[in-house]
């Protein structure tokens, strides 16, 4: 099996054709940023993609698919007009909105043409519900900011923050999100930063933030400007604490930011590749992911592979052409994602619950995880002191 890739002409789409054979395969979608400020997002969503469309096509019970790759260049507009080309190819159901902004663009031609629209990252809270035929496997911005709010407040004692936000769609509803809850609790945001959608130099306002000497710096925006951000911000010393969201969980970005990350919380779903629970399924995708790129997959890549695997589920529930598609994906119950269990609500959302995490040592660590891995460790460390201790004391007995 090999896979290959084709263009169709005046469509700019590339053709990924993985393993198909006879039988009619059925056409997907997948309109994501391979270009443009969000390709760290979108190249890895597409690397899970290809490997997962590669899997069911050599299972030779299931499905035979072809899946429709569009670049949306991190552009809605462009992502709109993708999504619509991609339905006209013949796709019966597409994976797209990998940000919030493209996301929000895209349901109204998904409304037009009746077909679904699976999205395996956007947050924003107001596409829950959007539409009957918008999907997604990313938990809202809601869950998120609640959950860093909280724990900013409740187990890191911080009480002022200072919120540096691009004037982004996704970044205005988390940063909204994290300050209502956080002031809620009783804590005092001293000031938030905006910064223009097109960027530019972020110096002087990571200046001004820790001029205002707050406990914490909470950074909402996409991983290109987090990463400079934290940068800066330990260029100038700041000793507070960084605190920021799962835009940062692509593994290049973490890499990227190198030795400034450590230290950082953030949160996201729970996806852990190495530790002693990792559910089978997360290793095999691990393994195979290894195998095929030569590296680990982060969370976005993770997103990708779940967001094929979901729609097939919904191909074997019966989702035999694009009018079936939508019984098809109601009829997904408790599928074992490798980013959790999935099944949809009646606003089209999944049940997934963010942890937070830290950067450690370059690796994002579960912060509850690692706890628990270390009490384990000094239980089973005192564990072996008294056993020890239990053989000096039988041997001055004799």
């Amino acid at each position: 099996m090999h896979a290959s890739v084709s263009r169709y002409a005046g469509l700019g789409l590339a053709l990924t054709l993985l393993g198909c054979g006879g039988g009619g395969p059925t056409k997907l979608g997948a309109v994501l940023p391979l270009s443009g400020t969000a390709s760290v997002y979108g190249q890895a969503i597409r690397k899970g993609i290809d490997l997962a469309a590669e899997e069911v096509n050599k299972d030779p019970k299931g499905p035979r698919i072809e899946v429709l790759i569009a670049d949306s260049g991190s552009d809605p507009a462009r992502a709109r007009k993708e999504l619509g080309r991609v339905y006209d190819s013949g796709a019966s159901a597409a994976i797209g909105g990998v940000t919030s902004a493209e996301a929000l663009a895209m349901v109204e031609v998904a409304d037009d043409q009746n077909r679904i629209l699976l999205s395996p990252s956007a947050s924003l809270p107001q596409l829950s519900g959007i539409s009957s035929n918008f999907f997604r496997i990313f938990p809202s911005d809601f869950s998120e900011g609640t959950v860093m709010a909280r724990y900013a407040f409740e187990n890191l004692n911080l009480r002022t923050g200072v919120i540096l936000a691009k004037q982004e769609t996704y970044a205005k509803g988390i940063q909204q999100v994290f300050t209502e809850e956080f002031q809620r609790k009783g804590g005092k945001i001293l000031e938030v930063i905006e910064f223009p959608a097109s960027g530019g130099e972020l110096g002087a306002l990571t200046e001004r933030a820790a001029m205002l000497k707050p406990d914490f710096v909470y950074l909402a925006a996409y991983a290109e400007e987090v990463s400079s951000m934290i940068r800066d911000l330990r260029a100038r010393q700041y000793p507070g604490i960084i605190l920021t969201t799962s835009s940062i969980a692509a593994a290049t970005t973490i890499a990227k930011t190198g030795e400034a990350a450590e230290g950082a919380y953030f949160t996201q779903t729970s996806f852990d590749i190495e530790g002693a629970k990792t559910p089978d399924n997360v290793k095999a995708f691990v393994e195979a992911f290894r195998a095929r790129y030569r590296e680990a997959p982060d969370l976005y890549a993770a997103h990708g592979y779940d967001a094929v695997r979901v729609l097939v589920e919904a191909i074997r529930q019966g989702a035999d052409s694009p009018s079936a598609f939508w019984k098809g994906m109601r009829s997904v119950h408790e599928f074992p994602g490798v980013t959790g269990t999935l099944q949809f609500d009646d606003k089209g959302d999944v049940a997934k619950f963010p942890h937070v995490y830290i950067v450690s040592g370059g690796k994002a660590l579960d912060v509850e995880a690692e706890r628990q891995r270390q009490i384990e460790l000094a239980r089973k460390r005192m564990q072996e002191l008294e056993d020890q201790l239990r053989r000096l004391q039988n041997a001055g007995d004799k």
